[in-house]
């Protein structure tokens, strides 16, 4: 199965750098994202993004993100803009508060889950959703110094009279918005592990799951920029598997380093990912009817297991391409009520659209303390995922990445696959839109054939892509 990605556009300012992938800009500090990048993105932002209200930006604990923030309200404030920094916080801070206080957008800088050398800058227009492809064009097409062709950049053009102002008591808001999510359901003395991956998790993670009495452990508990997402967090859960096991605690939840998703550990030590998460939060919402057409938004990563699981209940699983900014426009466009990612974004209708792994964790927590369940006891009961397999091969040269379709080797040695599976797998190839990886999935109803075509694919791309 093709998956076609946004194309980003080159901006030639501060180096190499991809325009917007799936998950805003992203790159290594210093060569691909620079100061004064982040402060013409923050001008453009300023132009693109509709006047009237504040500019929030937020940010994780990378030892970057002051030097980069700055130079973005350096940008917004050139452009007249009123800028309020938000501090450290996790990223669906920043929408939420946008949706509160009618501000006119905001910017969050964060790298998510990649190493602490990263950095990005996510952009939400005024709804709390991410920039649609059109404004993000408009911000490209300003970079790329073609301001003229900068269709919606309606901004007041350059002032300087913007000013920047502390906002970092809004977090308390989001702490208040995430415990009014449970709907006074608590945790008293329930075991619960944090991982909180030295970064945006830290800001509160661990304060709502104590003011809802948890009997709680802590790993990775304060920000620290040059640790953040180093063998911790959602991207390695051994430490949390280990800490689970040595507490006997009903359940771990690890975070990235913007906190906007979230992967699970029950107390046997197995993972929990985002399609188990969908489909315990799915069931619950559906038996109490709450649940829109019984309708489920996940990505074609999500395994057949899940589908065929949810399908037998009633339900309808809709598939979108990888990010979750397409869950987002499809839960829209088709009154979705719960939606996500097998990586762990979840996104509810009920709770803003969002993906948030804070929130996320506390409403698996306190559904399954309040019904008397720990986690492993639900995922006993739970479907068999497909055997699958993803593997990262590095292909250094964008173009040949994006566009690894039109190496014909390559796609005839995906067909001999789907081939070779006949209807009992599937293969699915796709570009990161935010590192430098060809993510090569293979699932099928025999672990054998996975294994199999999986090595082979990723050694086809290795040798065809990167021209060994």
């Amino acid at each position: 199965m093709v998956e076609k990605v946004p194309h980003p556009v080159g901006l030639p300012l501060g180096g190499a750098v991809a325009g917007f992938g799936t998950d805003g800009i992203r790159g290594r500090v210093g060569s691909q994202l620079s100061p004064a990048l982040a402060m013409q993105v923050g001008y453009w932002c300023g132009q693109v993004l509709p006047p009237g209200g504040p500019i929030l930006i937020g940010k994780d604990s990378r030892s970057s993100g002051p030097m980069l923030e700055a130079a973005l309200s350096a940008g917004l404030t050139a452009a007249g803009r009123e800028v309020w920094s938000m501090g450290l916080c996790p990223t669906p801070a920043v929408p939420g508060a946008i949706r509160r206080l009618n501000a006119s957008g905001g910017l969050m800088v964060s790298a998510s889950h990649n190493p602490p050398h990263d950095n990005g800058i996510k952009v939400f227009g005024p709804s709390g959703a991410k920039l649609s492809r059109a404004q993000q064009q408009a911000v490209e097409a300003g970079l790329s110094g073609l301001a003229g062709q900068a269709a919606g950049a309606g901004g007041p053009g350059f002032s300087g009279n913007g000013r920047v102002l502390d906002r970092g008591d809004l977090l308390a808001d989001y702490q208040r918005a995430l415990l009014s999510s449970v709907r006074g359901r608590r945790l008293q003395g329930c075991k619960i592990v944090l991982d909180l991956c030295w970064g945006s998790a830290t800001a509160c993670g661990e304060a709502v799951f104590r003011e809802l009495g948890a009997d709680l452990s802590v790993l990775h508990g304060s920000p620290d920029g040059d640790q953040i997402n180093v063998d911790c967090g959602s991207t390695y859960l051994e430490k949390l598997r280990q800490c689970v096991l040595e507490r006997g605690a009903s359940m771990g939840f690890a975070f990235d380093g913007d906190a906007d998703r979230m992967l699970a550990v029950d107390g046997k030590g197995r993972l929990v990912d985002g399609d188990q998460i969908l489909y315990l939060w799915g069931s619950s919402l559906l038996a109490e009817g709450q649940l829109p057409a019984n309708r489920i938004v996940a990505t074609v990563m999500s395994n057949l297991g899940f589908e065929k699981a949810w399908q037998a209940k009633g339900g309808v699983l809709e598939r979108t391409s990888v990010g979750d900014q397409f869950v987002h426009q499809a839960m829209e466009q088709l009154g979705a009520g719960l939606g996500g990612e097998q990586s762990g974004h979840i996104l509810s209708a009920r709770h803003g659209m969002s993906g948030d792994g804070l929130l996320t964790a506390l409403q698996v927590a306190t559904l399954l303390h309040h019904r008397g369940q720990s986690l492993a006891d639900w995922l006993d009961t739970s479907f068999s995922p497909y055997p699958q397999s993803l593997v990262n091969v590095t292909v250094p040269d964008r173009l040949r990445r994006q566009q690894w379709q039109d190496c014909e080797p390559m796609r005839m040695a995906v067909e001999r696959a789907e081939a070779a599976m006949d209807g009992q797998g599937r293969v699915l190839v796709r570009a990161s839109g935010t590192e430098p990886l060809l993510r090569v999935m293979v699932e099928a109803v025999e672990q054998g054939l996975v294994d199999h075509w999986a090595a082979h694919l990723a050694s086809e791309a290795e040798h065809h892509l990167n021209g060994h």
